[in-house]
């Protein structure tokens, strides 16, 4: 008999929707260049521009307010939002980040380089999921640059008072330049531009069902008017001139239509997220399974949870042998030796944070996929070796 399959792994990569490959199956027909001016050329690019617009629809991007940049990935998003400002011109005073001490490796990395050109990086507490209020308003003055925040942790689950931290950040310092890494929030927490006060926003198709390699930034009106973003890639001159190179028409194409699709059964999709993030939680009592929940606001998505004294790499072969695929923390960064930043900064210890898991659901999982998950988690309790 076929071992069933229980993925639940959906914060690393989701599959595909049958939207987005309906539309990567139509969008193969359209092979043309969406930069040539034949017709071909021009079917392509209506596809992007289609793609385009359900996105910022997705975005809640009003007319007028700003565009939607296509990039290669939520990396490359990111990067194009923090390089593309730090280096758009000289600045002499203002030469402070702020961001938190539990950002994605695409965001802390990118930040790392910064400060090896001269910037400073100040890194504000997120203990217990929140993020350290009194920390931000003592990092406030005037050398105030940027700040790059992320939405939602990609490991914890905790959900990020971001458009209150930028507000305050844009009261005092107008100029103030506001990134938000929205990979984990896009399509599962409601939010806009305007909401999170930001200029800038990061987002990833195959985190909403899309297939890999198309991202997107959305950059606001204002800081391409301003000429306060330059490109990151320089080429041919697409996406208005901000990321040189071919698009990825199956893909963009992809993205939108999983967008789309999302966007019209949203209600639906809280709903049961909601009910299967209660059930996991009920399915985990009486057992020894400490369940990480933040002490301010989560997601319904993401839970995180701490074995009792079990490795998390010894318990995730154990589950994977029995069809249950789940993940110790950021796909991104799985091959590090290293405990999780995300987690030592959310309180855990090394220990703790070496025998965690990350439960990350989407809309496709069932009771019947979490049942499998607690059985097989059970009986993982019961055989495996634990560390002192």
């Amino acid at each position: 008999m076929e071992k069933r399959t229980v993925y639940l792994d959906n914060s690393a990569t989701t599959p595909l929707s049958a939207a987005a490959r309906t539309a990567l199956t139509d969008a193969m027909e359209h092979f043309g260049n969406p930069s040539s001016l034949h017709t071909l050329g021009q079917s392509a690019e209506k596809l992007v521009r289609e793609a385009r617009d359900s996105i910022a629809e997705a975005l809640g991007v009003r007319r007028g307010q700003g565009t939607v940049i296509f990039t290669s990935c939520g990396t490359e998003a990111t990067s194009l939002a923090l390089f593309g400002t730090a280096y758009a011109k000289q600045r002499r005073e203002a030469t402070r980040i702020l961001t938190t001490d539990s950002e994605h490796p695409a965001t802390h990395k990118a930040l790392e380089e910064l400060e090896r050109d001269g910037f400073e990086v100040v890194k504000i507490s997120t203990r217990g999921g929140v993020l350290n209020r009194d920390e931000l308003e003592a990092a406030l003055d005037k050398r105030i640059f940027m700040a790059s925040f992320m939405l939602v942790n990609n490991e914890t689950g905790a959900l990020y008072s971001v458009g209150e931290a930028f507000s305050a950040i844009k009261r005092r310092y107008p100029d103030a330049i506001t990134h938000c890494d929205a990979i984990q929030g896009f399509m599962r927490v409601r939010f806009t531009p305007q909401t999170l006060k930001a200029d800038l926003i990061s987002v990833s198709g195959h985190k909403i069902h899309a297939p890999k390699g198309v991202g997107a930034l959305y950059v606001s009106n204002e800081l391409i008017k301003a000429k306060k973003i330059v490109p990151f890639l320089r080429g041919g001159g697409q996406e208005g001139g901000m990321r040189s190179g071919t698009e990825n028409v199956m893909g963009i194409s992809a993205f939108g239509a999983s967008a789309r699709d999302m966007a019209a059964r949203r209600a639906q999709i809280e709903a049961h997220l909601k009910e299967l993030y209660g059930y996991v939680c009920e399915s985990l009592e009486n057992t020894d399974i400490r369940i990480n929940v933040p002490e301010g606001a989560r997601v319904d998505h993401i839970i995180n949870i701490t074995l009792p004294s079990i490795k998390s790499e010894t318990m995730l072969h154990h589950l994977s042998a029995d069809g249950v695929y789940v993940s110790s923390g950021s796909a991104c960064s799985s091959h590090s030796n290293t405990p999780s930043g995300s987690l030592i900064a959310f309180g855990l210890t090394p220990k703790q944070a070496d025998c965690s898991l990350r439960i990350s659901l989407s809309e496709y999982n069932t009771r019947e996929d979490i049942d499998a998950l607690r059985a097989s988690l059970r009986a993982g309790l019961d055989r495996l070796v634990r560390i002192k």
